[in-house]
């Protein structure tokens, strides 16, 4: 079969499953059998394909169709125009998360930041700590639950070249720290969906695929987020900045609670919601008192 013929059957068949991106999805996965581009696999429309590379494409046509994202069927994801290394155990990195990290290295550009370390909590796939490694040449601790997503992000910290920066730690949240002030910045994707939210139904992506522990941010989505406050702030130095993503409806709740004054910590101060591309409340920016 030539290949135009293959992708114009596969978009159909992606469609008529309810993918989004079937032309996309289907020129990936093709792109991804022959070793191309997507823009080479269209000058290429007219070649045939070998029986066994149409099979193989078709087998991993039959697994998006199922549902399962692009990203786990090829084992990578682009992020930060670097190819990151992924498998189900880790969340597949977004873009909303390099706004995330785009406004962290901003501020930490631009101000006079306090000697201490940097650390990526919830780190998944390590996508946060390692290009915070390499965009600041800085040491970056990375923190995370489930010792399957640090050995994924060990990798891709050897893939980008970052290894000697980016130490990691399997921690529950904060608890293997001492609870004594030692952060200057902290970048955090921690888990933020509400389980009324997992309960009435993600996208299937999403539902069947990623990893729950990953996701599942308590009854209302911040009940981690709630235990990263109670936590963080006897570990962070006088005029540390927290930035962390949050939920599309949880700008308001998120903002009261690191506004509340606590005995014997620092208050937050300059506590600020942020945008993402589609006008959804997507970042939380939050400064420890000097």
């Amino acid at each position: 079969m030539l290949i135009r013929e293959l992708l114009y059957k596969a978009c159909l068949r992606l469609a008529k499953a309810g993918i989004e991106d079937p032309e996309i999805d289907a020129a990936l996965l093709l792109g991804h059998c022959l070793g191309k581009s997507r823009t080479t696999l269209y000058l290429m429309g007219d070649e045939s394909l070998l029986r066994e590379t149409e099979e193989q494409f078709l087998s991993l046509l039959q697994r998006r169709v199922q549902r399962e994202p692009v990203a786990y069927i090829l084992g990578v994801q682009e992020f930060w125009s670097l190819d990151f290394l992924v498998s189900p155990d880790v969340l597949i990195p977004r873009p909303e998360t390099e706004l995330l990290i785009e406004k962290a290295i901003r501020v930490w550009r631009n101000s006079s930041q306090p000697s201490g370390f940097i650390l990526d909590l919830c780190c998944g796939s390590g996508v946060i700590a390692i290009v915070l490694a390499k965009e600041l040449g800085r040491k970056v601790l990375a923190i995370d639950l489930s010792m399957e997503a640090i050995l994924i992000a060990k990798e891709n910290a050897g893939r980008h070249g970052v290894s000697h920066l980016v130490n990691f730690l399997q921690s529950d949240l904060l608890s293997a720290l001492a609870p004594v002030p030692c952060l200057s910045l902290v970048v955090s994707n921690p888990p933020y969906v509400s389980q009324q939210e997992i309960a009435s139904g993600l996208q299937p992506e999403v539902d069947r695929y990623e990893p729950r522990l990953a996701l599942d941010g308590g009854d209302k989505g911040i009940e981690i987020i709630k235990r990263i406050d109670d936590e963080l702030r006897c570990r962070m130095l006088p005029g540390a900045d927290l930035f962390m993503e949050i939920g599309t409806e949880q700008g308001a709740d998120i903002l009261s609670l690191f506004a509340e004054e606590k005995k014997l910590t620092k208050s937050f101060t300059e506590l600020v919601v942020e945008q993402d591309y589609a006008g959804h409340d997507r970042i939380f920016h939050a400064k420890l008192e000097t």
